[in-house]
């Protein structure tokens, strides 16, 4: 029986792994260029290209705000940003609102 596979990210290495789903209470996954944790970023990931450094800073931004990439009933996980400028603006809306900036990360359209 084939396990399930989903991704896990190194933003220092800018790599992204396919592996097993985690069991609970043993989701700690290492790097194996760097040894530093890897993040969880869900079975709907698509990695940039490794020298697209502009894609990779808005991954990073995603990541920290804890925005993933989980499938949905739908197939895909919605809606994220691609570039700085998408970014800035919902974490500009996000501040003016007070919308946590996970939720505002995530809109389609900003108001």
């Amino acid at each position: 029986m084939a396990h399930a596979k989903t991704s896990f990210v190194c933003l220092p290495c800018r790599a992204s792994y396919k592996q097993a789903y985690p069991h609970p209470g043993n989701g700690d996954r290492s790097c194996p260029r760097c040894a530093e944790p890897l993040i969880h970023v869900g079975s709907a990931f698509a990695a940039p290209r490794r020298r697209d450094s502009a894609a990779w800073r808005v991954l990073s931004l995603l990541l920290h705000a804890g925005v993933r990439f989980h499938k949905s009933c739908c197939g895909g996980p919605g809606y994220r940003p691609r570039t700085l400028s998408e970014v800035r603006a919902r974490m500009a809306y996000a501040r003016a609102t007070g919308e946590p900036f996970a939720k505002a990360l995530v809109r389609y359209e900003v108001p």
